[in-house]
């Protein structure tokens, strides 16, 4: 297996990954319908992430299994479709740097891709002069998170269309 920056050419591969992933892995977390509403509404790639070349995949046979990445910029979560307005970058110096969007492909699911990806983020992120971590995490990614060290700030629900309620929780950790 390979862990490598996300390239553009890899949007198509990644958009699909994190479809299948988003809701395959929610079964026994979420409903169907907020497996659905989430990965539609708010999973998906963003494109910024691999502008700045914080996003990873790790691909085994030549194809795409494992991605999540980390960011200096204030989005929090959601892929381009969930994003509004500008994407300021944070201050390494005051603010915790973001985890973003992990996804395993079901088939590679409880192999060590996650903490691999989580090692590479918290390397690079620490390099760029950042003190914490901070993301959003849905119920099938918080055992992922908690065992990395990251403590639960909040629980709070996604209100997305169709009057659907998807519980997350913002977590932290010092680095």
């Amino acid at each position: 297996m390979e862990l490598r920056v996300a390239e553009q050419s890899d949007i198509h591969a990644l958009g699909e990954l994190i479809e299948t992933s988003g809701r395959a892995l929610s079964i026994g977390h979420y409903s169907a319908e907020q497996a659905d509403a989430i990965t539609r509404h708010v999973f998906g790639v963003d494109t910024q992430l691999i502008d700045d070349h914080t996003y990873f995949v790790i691909e085994h046979d030549s194809r795409i299994v494992a991605c999540g990445g980390w960011s200096k910029r204030r989005t929090l979560f959601g892929g381009d479709q969930a994003k509004t307005g500008s994407d300021p970058l944070l201050d390494p110096a005051k603010d915790p740097a973001r985890i973003r969007a992990f996804f395993v492909h079901p088939s590679m699911a409880r192999r060590g891709l996650g903490r691999q990806l989580m090692a590479a983020c918290i390397d690079a992120s620490r390099q760029a002069g950042f003190g914490a971590l901070e993301l959003v995490s849905t119920l099938p990614g918080e055992p992922l998170y908690l065992a990395s060290g990251f403590v639960v700030l909040e629980r709070f629900d996604l209100d997305l269309p169709g009057d659907i309620h998807v519980p997350v929780s913002r977590m932290r950790m010092t680095i």
